[in-house]
């Protein structure tokens, strides 16, 4: 394969002595701060409770191999009585001028144990609404009513006070896997998503592109890609925020086969104008062949969520299993003159 997974993977696991993440920590953030001279992760955590909130943690690492977490707590916590009050999944950051900007998926309702509950997604509710702050009524809201994923958006300067914008997507169209560009192309804003559109004609959730002059506006998104090849016949989905290159926009995603297995496709978008693909991968570039990625809440994943370039390496980092951290690495130049084979 292209990239060669890290020999100590998983490099986060669940922490037993923490109740906010003793069962599961997964699909992280990580960017590297010139500044603090240190890789940051933010990471998608969960406990054993019967909610199963999710929340994220803060580690940091010298080397992008050796995370130490710094709080014994949740960087990033829900309030139960807002929007996004059931949990706060899969965060993507940026840093564009002085600002570090997350997107993340938030929730009215946590998701309960779904590895164990007998609940069926748009079916039939999870066994978790158990108090008066879970508050549901026939005349509702879709996005409450039936506990649908939305993209909140909330920005930093030091990864540990934040200031949450609000809501950023559809209110009426599941959409997750979104994250912003690094930087402004003509002055505006670049998103990619993946909504589940159910008017547009296609066979599966697919990856979509807009441009907006505030991030808070959420344009009318352009198709920018859906699956093609058998690896991803499920959909596909947006996984690591954008690195520029000389050649390009480089991107990781994700795509799903028939069996529901997670695998990692690479795309290069055009500098100045992103919604033209200029190369993408036929086959995938990275499976689940580790028994970390192939066993776990979810088995058969490795799902990533981002790169980072540093020294000419780019380290991607990818939930397993949706239990686990891990991270693969491979020289700029390779994956460039990889694509220059397509």
């Amino acid at each position: 394969m292209l990239f060669k997974k890290y020999e100590g993977n998983p490099i986060l696991k669940p922490n037993k002595e923490n109740e906010w993440e003793n069962r599961c920590v997964l699909n992280p953030s990580v960017i590297y701060d010139e500044e603090m001279k240190k890789f940051v992760m933010i990471y998608r955590a969960g406990g054993n409770d019967i909610r199963h909130q999710i929340v994220f943690g803060l580690a940091t690492s010298d080397d992008g191999f050796h995370f130490k977490r710094e709080l014994d707590y949740p960087v990033f916590a829900p309030e139960r009585s807002e929007a996004d009050g059931g949990c706060v999944e899969d965060p993507r950051i940026v840093k564009i001028g002085d600002l570090y900007y997350m997107t993340y998926v938030g929730r009215a309702y946590a998701p309960g144990r779904y590895w164990l509950e007998p609940w069926v997604e748009g079916v039939s509710k999870p066994p978790m609404y158990l108090d008066n702050l879970d508050i549901r009524g026939e005349i509702m809201p879709e996005l409450i009513k039936d506990n649908t994923s939305a993209t909140y958006l909330a920005v930093t300067k030091d990864f540990i006070h934040y200031k949450k914008f609000g809501r950023i997507t559809e209110a009426n169209v599941d959409n997750r896997d979104v994250y912003l560009f690094p930087e402004l192309i003509d002055n505006k804003f670049v998103v990619i998503s993946r909504p589940k559109f159910k008017d547009k004609g296609l066979k599966m959730p697919s990856i979509f592109i807009s441009k907006t002059e505030d991030p808070l506006v959420y344009n009318e998104p352009k198709l920018l890609m859906t699956g093609e090849t058998n690896w991803e016949v499920q959909r596909i989905g947006g996984g690591t925020p954008p690195i520029k290159t000389e050649k390009g926009w480089l991107m990781f995603y994700h795509g799903v086969d028939k069996n529901g297995t997670y695998r990692v496709g690479i795309v290069l978008l055009d500098l100045n104008n992103p919604e033209i693909i200029l190369k993408r991968t036929k086959d995938y570039i990275m499976e689940p062949d580790q028994d970390y990625e192939k066993s776990g809440i979810y088995d058969g994943c490795v799902f990533p969520t981002a790169a980072v370039l540093k020294d000419g390496v780019i380290y991607m980092y990818y939930g397993c299993a949706d239990e686990y951290v891990s991270v693969a690495t491979c020289k700029l130049k390779d994956v460039l003159d990889y694509l220059e084979t397509i």
